[in-house]
C-alpha cells in the first residue's frame, strides 16, 4: 500500500495564517491608555515614537513626505533606485504615471525606470531630507548596495535598507560577485535593515550576518503581484510568528536583539495590531499611507518590482487621496473602517489587551478565529449600514 502512495499523499502541508484568520484575546488586565507606550527602538541611537515605517515606494515617499513623516514620529524609507535616484525633477514623471491608462501603466513604468541611476540625484534627495533635520532610511537592492549606500551615508542617511523580493544570506551568482551581506553590515556605519523573508532559517541567517532588523513579507502588499507571478510567499501572521521566533532564539544565543518589521498586507488598524502581537516590533505600510494628501503619488501607488524590465511583479493601484497624513496617523477619524487614526487604534488595543509596550503586546494570546470577521455581522455584510 505504501508503495502506491504518491508524493502528494505522503506530505502533510503546514497550516499558515493571515490577518483574517486570527484574533487577539483580552486577558486579566486592562490599562488606561496613558499607561501604554507604542514607541520602538532599532538600536540605542534610534528610537521612534510611532511603530510605523513608510515603505520605499515612489508613490508614498519622496523627500518632502519623508520630512513630514519624521515630524509625525515615524521613519520613512526613500527608494534610491526609484524616480528620485534617476531624475533631478521627478514631478513630470509622477504626472505621466497618474494620468496613464491602466493598460499602458506597466510599460510606462518600465520605460520611466530605464533612466540610469544618478549619484548626484541620490545626493540631492538625501540632502533635502537631512537639510530639514529629519531622520531618513534609504533603500537599495543588493546589486547596487555597495555603490549607492556609501553615497547616501556620506550625505547623512541614518539607516540603510537592503531590500529585494526575497533576500537571503547566501546567494549564488552565475555572473558577477554577489553582495557579501555580512561584510556589508560590518562596513556600514549605520544600522542595516534587511528584507524580505518569511521563514525561520533564512531570518536566523540574516541576523547572524549582522542585520539590525528584518523585513517580513513576500508578496502581501496591495500593489504586489509576486504571489501571482512567482507562486511564492506566506501569509503574514505565520511569517511574522516564524521570524519573531528566530529573533527570540537569536537573542537567547547572542544577547543582541534584532527588530522584526512586518512589511505589507495590512489594510486596517486591526491588522496592524495583529502583526505587532505576532511578534513585530514595527510595521511597514504602503497603500494606507499613499492615501495621504502629502504623498507624492497623486492617488496612485506601485511597488519596486512593478517596473522590472522583463518580468514586472506589481501593478499601479488607484488608492485615491483622502485626508492628511496627520489624520491617517493620529485622527480624528471620520470613518469607522480602521483606515484613520492608526496610532490611536494601536494605543487603544494595547490598553484593552493590558500591554504597556510593544514587547508586552508580543505576549498577548492569539487564537485561530475564521469566524471573527463575520460572526454577528449580518447587517454589515448585507450593506444595511
Amino acid at each position: 500500500m505504501l508503495e502506491s502512495l504518491t508524493r502528494t499523499d505522503q506530505i502533510t502541508l503546514a497550516h499558515s495564517y493571515g490577518f483574517d484568520d486570527v484574533s487577539l484575546v483580552p486577558g486579566m488586565e486592562t490599562l488606561d491608555p496613558e499607561l501604554c507606550n507604542h514607541a520602538w527602538s532599532l538600536d540605542s541611537r534610534h528610537t521612534f515614537d510611532l511603530p510605523i515605517l513608510a515603505a520605499a515606494m515612489d508613490g508614498v515617499v519622496d523627500p518632502d513626505f519623508a520630512v513630514q513623516f519624521h515630524r509625525q514620529g515615524g521613519l520613512a524609507v526613500l527608494n534610491l533606485e526609484g524616480l528620485h535616484g534617476r531624475y533631478s525633477d521627478p514631478g513630470p514623471m509622477y504626472e505621466r504615471i497618474a494620468t496613464a491608462d491602466a493598460k499602458d501603466a506597466p510599460t510606462l513604468l518600465q520605460a520611466l525606470y530605464t533612466a540610469p541611476l544618478d549619484a548626484e540625484c541620490v545626493r540631492l534627495s538625501v540632502r533635502r531630507v537631512k537639510g530639514a533635520g529629519a531622520r531618513l532610511a534609504v533603500s537599495v537592492t543588493p546589486a547596487n548596495a555597495e555603490w549607492l549606500a556609501p553615497i547616501a551615508v556620506e550625505e547623512g542617511a541614518d539607516i540603510v535598507v537592503v531590500q529585494s523580493t526575497v533576500t537571503s544570506a547566501r546567494h549564488h551568482s552565475a555572473a558577477g560577485t554577489p553582495l557579501d551581506l555580512e561584510a556589508f553590515c560590518r562596513w556600514c556605519p549605520v544600522p542595516v535593515i534587511v528584507g524580505n523573508t518569511v521563514a525561520y532559517e533564512p531570518a536566523m541567517a540574516l541576523m547572524k550576518a549582522g542585520a539590525a532588523a528584518i523585513l517580513v513579507g513576500v508578496g502581501p502588499g496591495a500593489e504586489c503581484t509576486s504571489r501571482e507571478v512567482l507562486g511564492i510567499g506566506m501569509p503574514q501572521i505565520s511569517a511574522t510568528l516564524e521570524v519573531a521566533s528566530a529573533r527570540d532564539e537569536y537573542f537567547r544565543q547572542s544577547g543582541r536583539y534584532v527588530s522584526v518589521i512586518t512589511d505589507g498586507g495590512m489594510r486596517v488598524s486591526g491588522d496592524m495590531v495583529k502583526a505587532l502581537a505576532a511578534g513585530a516590533d514595527a510595521i511597514m505600510l504602503g497603500a494606507p499611507l499613499a492615501l495621504a494628501i502629502e504623498s507624492p503619488g497623486r492617488g496612485f501607488n506601485w511597488v519596486m518590482a512593478s517596473f522590472h524590465g522583463t518580468l514586472p511583479r506589481g501593478t499601479r493601484i488607484n488608492v485615491g487621496t483622502t485626508v492628511s497624513l496627520q489624520q491617517i496617523l493620529y485622527g480624528p477619524s471620520e470613518v469607522n473602517s480602521g483606515t484613520q487614526n492608526l496610532a490611536g487604534a494601536i494605543h487603544t488595543a494595547m490598553s484593552v489587551l493590558g500591554a504597556r509596550t510593544i514587547r508586552e503586546l508580543h505576549d498577548v494570546r492569539m487564537v485561530y478565529a475564521p469566524a471573527i470577521k463575520t460572526e454577528g455581522k449580518m447587517y454589515q455584510l448585507s450593506g444595511r449600514v
